[in-house]
């Protein structure tokens, strides 16, 4: 999977449009090789993440756990600790 494509589900707050949007820009760039489009792809790219980003919606609005939700500052920190023991600093 992409590095950029972060976890969205069972955050407090829940993951926000430009979150969805970011990860959905980040899979079809993945997926179509390109980060930017060619003009006669364009149209075509952007649909696709709109469309991913709609499904990534959906998805996220039905799915379910009974873990507590995660807090996004302390999954920050524990990002941080675990790039500091593999990059150092």
């Amino acid at each position: 999977m992409c590095r950029n494509i972060r976890t969205l589900h069972n955050f407090e707050p829940p993951a926000t449009h430009d979150e969805v949007h970011a990860a959905a820009l980040q899979f079809v760039r993945k997926v179509s090789g390109a980060t930017k489009p060619s003009a006669a792809n364009q149209a075509a790219f952007d649909e696709a993440v709109l469309e991913i980003a709609a499904a990534t919606r959906h998805l996220l609005g039905h799915l379910t756990t009974n873990a507590p939700p995660k807090d996004r500052a302390e999954e920050a920190a524990k990002a941080r600790a675990r790039s500091q023991l593999r990059y150092g600093s």
